[in-house]
């Protein structure tokens, strides 16, 4: 866990929250759920989620006997801390790298487990757009480079995105870029 926060932040297991819930802030989750993921135990999942909700960075609401948690969207850090949990899962580089010299691309969404905040070490991207595959190739083998994670794209055309559109809408997705006007 070698990234801008580490220095910033002592506990693995808030900057894993924090990474969790700041770059999708639509992920709700409740703490078994987080402590089963992170490989740690409720306690120390707790705790973190204790400060986090104390702080106001966190919202928490109960639904039957779960505590679900999520990101407090209202908070005045909250741009600025999705930002940096963007620029620590690679996201930025991935834009920069990628997905804005790609030429004709409509639209890039962020698929799977980076797409709930889940730092797996595998980005997985779908592109709509008419696009050069070895041109692709090439950008993500030099933003692989960069950012210590392997990229795995789907090149879809605007008709395969939208055969598609129902299947994906069911898969954890987050729209990163889109060409202006569409």
């Amino acid at each position: 866990m070698n990234n801008l926060f580490t220095g910033l932040i002592a506990s693995k297991t808030r900057i894993r929250l924090l990474i969790r819930f700041f770059f999708n802030p639509q992920t709700r989750s409740y703490l078994r759920e987080l402590a089963k993921e992170f490989n740690v135990s409720t306690n120390s999942v707790r705790e973190e989620l204790n400060q986090l909700t104390k702080t106001d960075l966190l919202k928490s609401e109960k639904n039957g006997r779960q505590v679900y948690y999520m990101a407090n969207q209202d908070h005045p850090l909250f741009p600025e801390l999705r930002s940096m949990v963007g620029k620590v899962m690679g996201i930025d580089r991935v834009i920069d790298g990628i997905v804005g010299r790609l030429g004709d691309l409509e639209r890039a969404y962020l698929i799977d487990d980076y797409a709930e905040g889940k730092d797996t070490g595998i980005i997985d991207l779908v592109l709509v757009g008419n696009i050069d595959h070895y041109h692709l190739n090439d950008l993500s083998r030099k933003t692989e480079r960069y950012i210590n994670r392997k990229i795995r794209s789907l090149v879809l055309d605007k008709g395969e995105y939208n055969d598609l559109l129902l299947k994906l809408k069911q898969r954890p997705r987050v729209l990163i870029w889109e060409a202006k006007g569409k």
